[in-house]
């Protein structure tokens, strides 16, 4: 695949969501966001207000996740804490599907929870994280389609909590329902410059990991072969 170091990196949700992460692991995230040119850094609601005054002289942006990472919250606390991140200053927002919906066939709910974040995140985009590693490709896809329907902007493969991450089919699978314009984040177990460019050449618009800097400096050392 042609694609320079540059364009690589603008690709990358530069992320770091684990329970014990403090303040100075946010400041060196956003340094290196800004250094390599990475496209957000993804953070928890906390640390929105930190993430946003760190890049506010960059062009990276922030991006937080909701309902994360169960996706189990109530309706309405998804849409308030959606509305608190972007009052904070995250222009993206990642959030976590109903999966115990979905799995029930209880389309209208899944359908209703997606709708009202976007609402609430308005104008920031919404990605819904639909846990691929649970679902049947038959589910996959029928959640692509709720997604779609319900206003969002991309869908994403992982929380990195589940039982597996992103997948070249499952990738394939997003796009070809989602069709060529819409946005499909890979994410989770993204670990190489090898595993990013073929997420990228499988349909992948966006490339969620926290292993970005190793990997846009193993693509400028080696190229990538």
């Amino acid at each position: 695949m042609n694609i320079s170091v540059k364009e690589l990196a603008a690709y990358f949700d530069h992320t770091l969501l684990r329970p014990n992460v403090v303040g100075t692991e946010i400041d060196t995230l956003c340094s290196e966001a800004a250094e390599f040119g990475f496209r957000t850094v993804c953070v928890n609601p906390i640390w929105v207000p930190q993430a946003v005054a760190r890049l506010e002289d960059s062009a990276v942006e922030v991006c937080s996740v909701i309902g994360f990472p169960l996706g189990q919250h109530t309706q309405d606390i998804k849409a308030r804490e959606a509305s608190a991140a972007v009052a904070a200053g995250a222009r993206e927002i990642d959030m976590v599907i109903r999966l115990d919906a979905l799995l029930s066939g209880d389309h209208q709910t899944v359908r209703d929870d997606i709708t009202a974040v976007v609402e609430a995140s308005y104008p920031a985009l919404v990605k819904v994280i639909l846990e691929t590693c649970y679902l049947t490709d038959d589910l996959k896809r029928q959640a692509c389609k709720l997604s779609v329907e319900a206003g969002a902007a991309f869908v994403k493969t992982s929380t990195g909590f589940g039982s597996g991450g992103a997948s070249i089919d499952d990738i394939r699978l997003m796009r070809t329902e989602v069709g060529p314009h819409f946005g499909v984040n890979a994410s989770g177990g993204i670990r190489s410059c090898t595993d990013a460019l073929a997420l990228i050449e499988a349909g992948a618009s966006r490339l969620g990991a926290s292993a970005s800097v190793s990997i846009v400096q193993d693509m400028a050392a080696t190229g990538c072969p």
